[in-house]
């Protein structure tokens, strides 16, 4: 189109504070590529306020238009640049109530000044940070005078106590404290809640408007049908109301766990423009596209953009490497275990399941799949399951999910041995102590059993582990008492500070990058004095060997997505891809053992992170 078009040929107007696209319907492609919204009846017309969303089809506006878009896409790009350093900001001028003894560090006084000029914030500091600390003086600012101050604490059922403990050390004014049950609704100050139980406490939640309402590892409600999601941020075919609270913090060192879309139930919560529209966003941000079986979100894009709307409007977050300099690196190794003869038959298994895999599916077996895949994502299973019903084998194939979890948990079980042995010879060779994570109940307990025989007394945490006994071991672990734990990943990635331990061992992997970083990070925190080395210990030739490799690649997305300047387009790692590895030559020809350095990192930690 014409550069010097004239008023009445423009297809682009401003009037009423907004930009309204005239162009009919063989145009409608151009307003909505450029994130126009549309406006249905009796309107029917594309708008928007947003003048760099303007600026792309600004070839279409008449030159007063044109000249105005311009005008705004500068103050609007100063405004950015503004937003988003105070994103990146490691220090505030700001007078913080703190307790005699106690103090903020520079960072920490940053996230403070950020959380008190929204009503909503996102931390997403790293964990270890101290996101809890910075929540406390949030409300010794906001709560200095207020008369009876209602918080709510919204966390995982793990740190209830770990929460109680750092409201009562932290703040300034104390506030009388509950824990609520299912059954007690506690008339305290500052109530501290799990997400289990939200969805049975609805009475509780809504009979004040809170001043404040914490969401303490908020990718809790990432699924934006779970009862938990729901009872906490209203919505779904109920219509449930939200928690009233007059300001909200939403805590996580973890916004995406795997995916991007895994960000907007919280963003479409906070009224973050980008996450206005599901659909929209999941189109922008996660390749989303239509097709015969529903709705496909599951991959990445335009991540750089998706970082910068996330720093302009809500999120604050800092890495270690930038703010916590003094701490020690972090070490990655991957450590090849030996093969014995129980390894070399869960290799062998291995094999002869993955090759069945790779030549028996059919076509009709494959369009099942992709139906299966389509049912799972409509129902809001996890991305796990999602991922793994993409590998199709048929009966007994490694593409069938029960036998893809049969096949890692038999390799888990033969690592044991090797496993405790390579544990004992850590602790026999120094004073450090050690933390080994694994998912298998019956791997946890054979990893305890073995180290218990070779005359170590080894604490164990796994998900039934009562909130008592896991302090009783966190205080037994930092104060040097015992030496060695066996956790579980799911049971123990958040709500612990464990940086006596400096050594981290995986006998098994989770699907989520993040999921073991969280791991890694209750010893990688404020007040460690050693380098944290994190080993991760696999069979040559295993699903296992090739997943550590690949699961990598997740990283990539989730960096890109809240750190990075670079952009990573497509889908997520496919398991297929994963499975595909493991029949590479390494699985004929098993190597000797090895360890392997995989990079060192000056990044890294604190108390409630």
């Amino acid at each position: 189109m014409d550069g010097d078009i004239s008023a009445a040929q423009a297809l682009l107007h401003y009037s009423g504070g907004e930009y309204v696209w005239s162009g009919g319907y063989d145009t409608r492609h151009l307003p909505k590529e450029a994130g126009f919204r549309w406006n249905p009846a009796p309107r029917k017309i594309w708008t928007t306020k947003d003048p760099a969303k303007a600026l792309r089809v600004a070839e279409y506006a008449a030159p007063d238009c044109r000249a105005e878009i311009t005008a705004r896409t500068r103050v609007a790009a100063t405004e950015a640049e503004a937003a988003i350093a105070a994103s990146h900001a490691k220090d505030a001028e700001i007078a913080i109530p703190c307790p005699d003894g106690l103090a903020y560090l520079p960072y920490q006084r940053a996230g403070i000044a950020y959380a008190l000029a929204r009503r909503d914030t996102l931390i997403a500091d790293e964990p270890g940070t101290g996101k809890t600390i910075q929540t406390c003086g949030v409300l010794n600012v906001a709560l200095a005078d207020a008369a009876r101050p209602r918080v709510l604490i919204v966390c995982p059922k793990i740190m209830l106590t770990t929460w109680c403990e750092e409201l009562a050390k932290w703040l300034v004014n104390p506030l009388t404290i509950g824990v609520a049950t299912a059954k007690d609704w506690p008339d305290t100050d500052a109530v501290v809640v799990n997400y289990d139980i939200l969805a049975k406490c609805r009475e509780g939640l809504l009979a004040v408007e809170w001043d404040w309402a914490v969401f303490d590892e908020s990718h809790y409600i990432k699924e934006k049908g779970s009862q938990r999601t729901k009872a906490a941020l209203g919505g779904g075919r109920e219509r449930m109301k939200p928690i009233p609270a007059k300001r909200r913090l939403f805590l996580t060192g973890t916004p995406i766990l795997n995916r991007p879309k895994e960000l907007y139930t919280v963003l479409h919560s906070m009224g973050v423009g980008m996450a206005d529209d599901y659909y929209r966003f999941t189109a922008r941000f996660c390749g989303g596209y239509q097709d015969r079986y529903g709705w496909r979100d599951d991959g990445a894009t335009n991540l750089p953009e998706l970082q910068a709307e996330l720093r302009k409007s809500v999120m604050i977050r800092r890495l270690k490497s930038d703010v916590l300099t003094e701490l020690p690196p972090k070490r990655w190794v991957v450590v090849s275990l030996p093969m014995d003869a129980a390894a070399r038959r869960a290799v062998a298994d291995e094999r002869k399941a993955i090759r069945a895999w790779k030549g028996k599916p059919t076509k009709a077996e494959k369009e099942a799949a992709k139906a299966a895949l389509a049912e799972d994502q409509a129902r809001g299973k996890s991305a796990t399951r999602a991922a793994m019903s993409k590998l199709v084998g048929g009966t007994g194939g490694i593409g069938d999910i029960a036998m893809m979890a049969k096949i890692r948990h038999r390799t888990a079980l033969a690592k044991v041995a090797s496993t405790v042995e390579h544990v004992v010879e850590i602790l026999r060779g120094g004073e450090q102590s050690i933390l080994v994570f694994a998912h298998h109940l019956d791997v946890i307990a054979a990893i305890a059993d073995g180290l218990r025989e070779s005359g170590y007394d080894p604490a164990v945490i796994v998900g039934g582990t009562p909130t008592e006994e896991r302090m009783r071991i966190r205080d037994s672990i930092q104060s040097g008492e015992c030496r060695v734990a066996v956790l579980g990943i799911k049971a123990c990635g958040v709500g612990l500070t464990l940086h006596k331990a400096s050594v981290v061992v995986f006998a098994e992997q989770d699907w989520s990058p993040e999921a073991m970083k969280q791991c890694e990070d209750r010893t990688h925190r404020v007040g460690q004095s050693n380098p944290v080395i994190v080993q991760y210990l696999i069979l040559d030739g295993t699903f296992d060997a090739a997943m550590a490799r690949k699961v990598a690649a997740k990283s990539g997305v989730i960096d890109a997505a809240l750190d990075a300047s670079i952009e990573i387009d497509g889908e997520c790692v496919d398991v297929s891809e994963i499975v595909a590895g493991a029949d590479a030559d390494a699985i004929d020809n098993p190597s000797p053992t090895t360890t392997i350095a995989a990079g060192a990192n000056s990044d890294g930690a604190d108390e409630g992170g």
